[in-house]
């Protein structure tokens, strides 16, 4: 059989008469070549620390080789994948056969009826008909052939795993064209484009309708992917895009006056509430996103920046950073760059665009205010980042009503020395920047009138020098940091602040430690975790204690000492029961105690139905809990596929997603279909499913047997294998 499938592959597929149709001959996945997927050891050393209360990984570490296989990985912004797309509906007349792009035409005689039932095939499309099909976006930049190059094309039949459909190669065989059928229905559902031999662009149809509703570009076209909700050729929604083309986006809204596509990458009311953001500082949002359409509307018809001949030459700005969790609030981590610019071609001028500040919402940034433009020759208003400064309305006031002269400029200079921070290429930039503004906020500190003020100015300043040193922008930051405390500790009324000021320089210290070239990661952290343990004796109200405890915790757990980790994440629920982080204690010590016992499961899935373990009863299953930048666990799922397919229907698994918004959960299922129920809820690390068995790292698995018992809280694949032999007969 094989040998007959590939003869008549040799001789290429048929293509029916209107739609562009892929007959289902070589359609058989058993037909497919296989990969191997690759088993993950169950001595692989630990690639990141744990956690922090917030499931943020606080610094790589080294030399560590888990009794359970773990690996401790960092939502650092995987992309999950590919998904669907569609053609401009162009037909391409052929001698008897036509290539569409857009759905399926009614066949205008008996022959042609007959052929697309399938009782009559029409020859292969001829190159030229292949290459009369366009992108349905105008901007794609890929290969088109002169009639003369055309002429030496040539067109093929290919099979791929899980695809059929044709190909097309210039002269030198490098592809031009692939017009692919993916769910086996015989007609094309995905058109791909290439430019040099690599495809740049791709329309899709992903529901199959003989529309397109989606378009991704690839490879040097950059990382867009965007959904055309109602296939009418344009742009609805980005669901993937990088802040580079943000700016292009902006750019080109801005020279062609169209507010409907800036407002395609503005952060949206949906988005916003995602953010998990404090209340005030979603106010404050909300004010500069609701205002900004408006805004650009008004500004665009002004402007003379960009023109319909401008083009996008080039993003500036810093380095991206992390918001962390319970900053003003949030409840969750936030990614974004601050203080953007866009610089924009026009012939031989060039200007500057202030796009300002961008925010990652999944796989998409997304901007939150109008840009302001300047030409050469003009400046342009670099206005403080709005994350990363310390806004003014958070600022204490040095004394009762208005600041003075010489307090006011002590703001001002702050908020520049922000913004240069913000704007600067590296860290060797940054460091007489940081030590300007630990300065400032220290003469603040000594000013201000009320002891309130002066409390705010240092801890403004500890959380300053400990992120500007973690991020490598500070390295003196450690001693200004030991000299402060020094100071604090000789007053017993700064006890509270002295302990805050404590734990950002022990994570400023830890930070600067791993970075150093050479560190003994082992002797590092084990330095780490004694002086967390001394923390929690000298400073045990303190609400970092909860945090320090934490972390011991973990550390215990994952060198297997689970007894030493039960007993602080007990003290931690005795010692701070209303805290978040004796939620995720408390869960933590139920999942150390449950081999044995029943445990419950229930959640939506994403589109809204209940997923619940209960309703397993009578089969073993595997709880997964899983995220998409968690690479380890996505590595897991190619062998829980095959023994889902090995044991039938008395295995099954559960996934519990934590990703921290659905759309990154969405995209990646888009792309890979996995055959398992899914639960999610909102807030990643923090969410409920999360919280209730304390899951502070992934992968974690957890293996129930028939009965809805635990069977292992903490199953590698590898394990995994030799316990359903056991437990399934």
């Amino acid at each position: 059989m094989r040998l007959l499938v590939r003869s008549a592959m040799a001789c290429g597929l048929s293509l029916l008469v209107f739609p562009f149709v892929v007959t289902r001959a070589y359609a058989d996945p058993a037909d497919y070549p296989q990969g191997s997927p690759q088993y993950r050891g169950t001595t692989q050393s630990n690639r990141w620390t744990t956690t922090d209360s917030r499931g943020t990984p606080l610094a790589p570490r080294q030399g560590v080789s888990s009794t359970q296989g773990r690996s401790y990985y960092s939502p650092i912004q995987p992309r999950p994948g590919a998904g669907p797309a569609r053609p401009s509906g162009t037909a391409a007349p052929g001698t008897n056969s036509t290539l569409r792009s857009a759905g399926p035409a009614k066949p205008t005689s008996d022959s042609a009826k007959r052929a697309e039932s399938g009782s009559e095939k029409a020859s292969s499309p001829s190159v030229a008909d292949a290459l009369r099909l366009v992108p349905t976006q105008k901007d794609v930049d890929y290969s088109r052939p002169s009639p003369d190059e055309a002429a030496l094309c040539k067109i093929s039949a290919q099979k791929l795993p899980g695809a059929v459909g044709w190909v097309i190669e210039d002269p030198r065989g490098a592809l031009l064209r692939r017009f692919l059928d993916t769910n086996n229905d015989g007609k094309v559902d995905e058109w791909c484009y290439y430019k040099d031999g690599l495809e740049v662009y791709r329309d899709i149809d992903s529901d199959f309708d003989g529309k397109v509703d989606q378009c991704r570009w690839y490879n040097t076209a950059g990382t867009r992917w965007g959904t055309d909700r109602d296939q009418d050729g344009t742009i609805d929604t980005w669901r993937m895009i990088s802040p580079e083309e943000v700016t292009q986006e902006i750019v080109a809204a801005l020279a062609a006056q169209d507010t409907d596509r800036f407002v395609r990458v503005l952060l949206s009311e949906e988005e916003l509430r995602s953010l998990g953001l404090g209340e005030a500082k979603a106010g404050e949002l909300a004010a500069k996103v609701n205002a900004a359409a408006a805004k650009f509307k008004a500004m665009a018809g002004k402007q003379k920046l960009a023109t319909p001949e401008s083009k996008w030459a080039q993003f500036s700005a810093g380095q991206p950073g992390i918001v962390p969790a319970g900053t003003d609030g949030s409840a969750k981590d936030l990614e974004v760059y601050e203080s953007v610019v866009a610089i924009v071609r026009s012939g031989s001028d060039h200007g500057q665009l202030q796009v300002g500040t961008l925010i990652k919402v999944g796989n998409a940034w997304r901007v939150i205010d109008c840009p302001q433009a300047s030409t050469e020759g003009q400046g342009v208003a670099v206005a403080a980042g709005f994350f990363f400064r310390s806004p003014g309305t958070n600022r204490p006031q040095l004394a009762a009503g208005a600041p003075n002269e010489k307090a006011q400029a002590m703001l001002n200079d702050l908020e520049k020395l922000d913004a240069a921070v913000n704007r600067a290429a590296n860290a060797e930039q940054q460091a007489p920047l940081n030590a300007k503004r630990a300065d400032l906020l220290e003469q603040l500190a000594s000013e201000a009138t009320k002891p309130e003020d002066r409390a705010a100015w240092v801890r403004q300043m500890a959380d300053i020098i400990s992120a500007a040193v973690q991020n490598g922008g500070y390295p003196d930051g450690v001693k200004r940091l030991e000299a402060l405390l020094e100071r604090l500790r000789k007053n017993e009324e700064d006890g509270a602040l002295a302990g805050y000021v404590r734990f950002r320089q022990l994570t400023a210290e830890y930070g600067l430690a791993v970075q150093t070239k050479g560190a003994d990661f082992a002797k590092v952290q084990t330095e780490w975790l004694k002086k967390l343990e001394q923390y929690v004796v000298d400073y045990p109200k303190s609400p970092d204690a909860a945090e320090a405890m934490l972390q011991l915790a973990l550390a215990q757990e994952f060198v297997g000492q689970e007894e030493e980790a039960k007993k602080w994440y007990g003290q931690i629920v005795r010692d701070f029961p209303e805290t978040p982080v004796a939620k995720k204690a408390a869960g933590a010590r139920n999942r150390l105690d449950s081999v044995g016992k029943a445990i419950e499961l229930q959640g939506k899935g994403p589109t809204g139905e209940v997923v619940e373990l209960a309703k397993f009863r009578g089969k073993v299953v595997l709880i997964q809990y899983w995220a998409t930048w968690s690479e380890p666990s996505k590595a897991d799922m190619a062998i829980l596929k095959d023994l889902l397919e090995k044991h039938g229907s008395g295995f099954a698994v559960i996934g519990v997603n934590l990703d921290n918004n659905s759309q990154a959960l969405s995209a990646f299922l888009a792309e890979n279909k996995l055959p398992w129920p899914q639960i999610y809820e909102e807030g990643g690390l923090d969410s409920r499913p999360a919280v209730e068995l304390g899951i502070l790292t992934l992968p974690t698995m957890i293996l129930v047997d028939r009965e809805g018992k635990v069977v292992n809280r903490n199953i590698g694949t590898s394990e995994l294998i030799g316990e359903l032999k056991k437990l399934i007969r």
